[in-house]
């Protein structure tokens, strides 16, 4: 790399974290003069200059600027309007919400109109008079940023999760979405996941959102009770169907009558019950054990299970009717590691659960902990964080948790450095890459495919050193 491309990168960078500490915004204006002179009066704002239509298109994708002001005449033919209507077109077309102020001449007020009638948030009239202009552009700020701020209010509420349920991971968010869909109905749910994945908290769910959630939520977990009880505990039985049945008792899914029948563990029901629960799921009556009424029930099934089905079916474990029946829709949950920044946002959550239970200040989980919790892959899920942080709040010393409190089994991880722009860069130059070992070098080609004009690729290829 040559030395003017690196100074070239230098300052860029040095623009950038010069920009993260002010506004940015972008002034496209070809003259020299005005263009100093606006730099001189928006010296509370990062100026970013761009001379024509190809630059100040390479500067909006770059800097993001919220706001920009533009010169209506614009090379390669300043006393034409064609180029800057054209500009402000791509930008809006680009950045819907960035606010572009036209300058126009004193003459030039149908010009305005269109430019307003085209999107651009409002205008301003030549000679330039920097204190006018400076109010224009401050009202401009402010209303990006009141936008943004609502922007991102909607974004939360809209992303707001089930009730107990912390995730900002979009497969989860959008899990949430069909649960809170499937939920007025009485469609029979089968949540598949691995332990510890939130599989009850979905059914929960299910039923917290569904006509049933004054009724009750029954659970049972298929295999934590042993073969011989958990008939009795599903169905019930009468007074002296075996010994020690002193009483008539009802089984779980006569308690569950008019609401919800949680069965966990699903994939290890014994075979005999498999039937008794499929005839059930027909005909909605039960038989208790030793008895010949026949009891209707309303009940809502759910079902899950870290098990795959359709494997135990292939080997004869599991009842392929019962599964067709059980599955009339189905929820995959994907496991801890799978959900993007997860592990950090419940780790930070249950950090000030276990603080606020030990009456100790919120205590603060280290750059090296944060690191080595997202690099763990837990295996059993959030279950596993929420014991991992638990007794890290208990043995710790002092105010951090540092990633050998935690103790998990990662070596060599390095706290990440998460730069947006940095990010970006690396995005782009690796598509630029990409696309000119497709074309062969071809750079008419490559701007095609990446959409953008040829002086833009060739001041990325500038920007990240590419020859």
């Amino acid at each position: 790399m040559n030395d003017a491309v690196e100074v070239e990168r230098l300052s860029a960078r040095t623009k950038v974290k010069e920009a993260d500490d002010k506004p940015i915004l972008l002034v496209v204006e070809d003259d020299p003069g005005i263009q100093k002179q606006m730099r001189w009066s928006f010296d509370q704002y990062e100026v970013v200059v761009a001379e024509d239509r190809a630059s100040a298109m390479a500067q909006l994708r770059r800097y993001e600027p919220a706001v920009v002001t533009m010169d209506l005449g614009l090379p390669p033919d300043p006393d034409s309007t064609s180029e800057g209507f054209a500009l402000l077109a791509e930008m809006l077309t680009a950045s819907p919400d960035t606010k572009v102020i036209m300058i126009t001449g004193q003459n030039d007020r149908s010009n305005a109109v269109k430019a307003i009638g085209l999107g651009a948030y409002d205008f301003y009239t030549k000679p330039f008079e920097p204190e006018l202009l400076t109010l224009v552009v401050e009202r401009a700020f402010r209303l990006a940023g009141l936008q943004r701020e609502n922007s991102v209010l909607q974004s939360v509420n809209m992303a707001l999760p089930l009730a107990g349920l912390l995730t900002r991971d979009p497969a989860m968010l959008r899990i949430c979405r069909n649960i809170e869909r499937l939920a007025p109905s009485d469609v029979t749910v089968l949540l598949l996941g691995e332990s510890g994945t939130g599989k009850e908290l979905l059914a929960r769910g299910l039923h917290d959102l569904s006509t049933r959630k004054d009724k009750k939520f029954i659970a049972l977990n298929c295999a934590a009770i042993p073969e011989n009880l958990l008939e009795s505990e599903l169905f019930g039985y009468e007074r002296g169907a075996f010994t020690g049945a002193a009483k008539q008792t009802k089984g779980k899914i006569e308690y569950a009558d008019g609401g919800t029948l949680f069965l966990d563990e699903i994939g290890d029901l014994p075979g005999a019950l498999q039937a008794k629960l499929l005839r059930f799921l027909q005909e909605r009556v039960v038989e208790r054990i030793g008895g010949r009424e026949e009891i209707p029930v309303d009940v809502r099934i759910v079902c899950a299970t870290h098990q795959n089905l359709k494997e135990q079916i292939k080997v004869g474990r599991f009842r392929e009717d019962l599964f067709y029946r059980l599955s009339e829709i189905v929820v995959d949950i994907p496991p801890l590691r799978q959900r993007q920044g997860d592990p950090s946002l419940l780790a930070r959550a249950f950090i000030q659960r276990f603080s606020a239970a030990q009456n100790r200040k919120p205590l603060v989980l280290a750059d090296d902990a944060l690191a080595a919790i997202e690099a763990y892959g837990w295996p059993g899920n959030v279950r596993e964080i929420e014991n991992c942080m638990k007794r890290a709040v208990i043995m710790a010393d002092g105010q951090f948790i540092s990633a050998d409190e935690l103790a998990l089994d990662v070596d060599g991880i390095e706290p990440k450095i998460f730069n947006l722009r940095q990010v970006r860069d690396d995005a782009e130059r690796g598509a630029i890459m990409q696309v000119l070992g497709k074309v062969d070098g071809n750079i008419a080609r490559a701007a095609e495919m990446l959409g953008v004009s040829r002086p833009t690729l060739y001041d990325l290829m500038r920007r990240f050193g590419i020859r």
